[in-house]
């Protein structure tokens, strides 16, 4: 576990809390892109998820039992855990619920430096190493403060943190066909996205017949499904290529419904 993923991580976390740290009570009311959600729901899902991988972390055995049983009973009982969780820490009062979001991640950074870097953590999908988990929480973290973002009409600076993300979209390819009931792609995908500084990221071989380009922020928006495809910069050459970014995901579990094409111009915010 590199410190400087951990950074990474707070600085994104600080980035979130910036935006919603002076907003009157009702603002967290206000509702986000993601269909049902309020700007408390996003807050206290990142809560709920940073609480579970805290205790992966430090107290793998106890996961695998909570989880089971927690999860079990909602599941048994008709709900979805994630909406559960949210909608649960969403009756907080906001300036209790962002103290626990603090808190937590706090607790989460600490008990993730402690675990040797070649662990691997048991997890609601795949377990994962130290670092995977951190890259992931940075992931969320970031998309869910983009539909807070949205929500208030903030616009947000890309920064080289987009790496992390995009390195995840690019890792996460075979998984997106997976998901969808297709065979994972043989033929590899260069990938060549503009960095927030003017540099060049790049994923793949070089002479791949198929190929992805783009700014770095329009690729992370469609790997977290924040933007439709259709409102992105981003070129797709060679058949691969092409079917993989409508169903791109960074993230583990089923296909989400997505961002209906026509929303805010990456960057640019939203008066939502």
């Amino acid at each position: 576990m590199t410190a400087g993923l951990l950074a990474d991580l707070r600085a994104e976390s600080e980035v979130l809390d910036g935006l919603v740290a002076g907003l009157e009570p009702d603002a967290w009311a206000l509702d986000t892109p993601a269909q049902g959600w309020t700007v408390a729901h996003q807050i206290a899902h990142l809560a709920w998820t940073d609480d579970w991988s805290e205790l992966a972390a430090r107290d793998p055995e106890s996961f695998v039992a909570e989880s089971a049983r927690v999860f079990g009973e909602l599941l048994a009982a008709g709900a979805d855990p994630v909406e559960d969780g949210a909608a649960h820490g969403a009756t907080e009062e906001p300036a209790a619920l962002l103290a626990r979001w603090r808190a937590g991640r706090e607790r989460l950074a600490a008990a993730l430096a402690a675990v040797p870097a070649d662990v691997r953590l048991p997890w609601l999908g795949p377990p994962m190493k130290p670092a995977s988990m951190v890259t992931a929480r940075l992931m969320e973290t970031w998309a869910h403060g983009q539909d807070v973002a949205d929500a208030l009409g903030a616009v947000r600076e890309p920064t080289a943190r987009l790496r992390h993300i995009a390195h995840l979209g690019v890792r996460t390819m075979g998984f997106a066909f997976t998901v969808h009931g297709r065979p994972a792609p043989e033929a590899p995908v260069r990938v060549e996205l503009a960095a927030p500084d003017g540099g060049s990221w790049t994923w793949g071989p070089e002479g791949a017949a198929d190929r992805v380009s783009g700014p770095a922020l329009d690729f992370c928006l469609l790997v977290t499904q924040r933007r439709h495809r259709d409102d992105l910069a981003l070129t797709a050459v060679g058949e691969v290529a092409t079917a993989w970014l409508p169903i791109a995901q960074a993230y583990a579990g089923p296909p989400g419904k997505g961002r209906d094409a026509g929303g805010p111009l990456p960057g640019t915010g939203s008066s939502l």
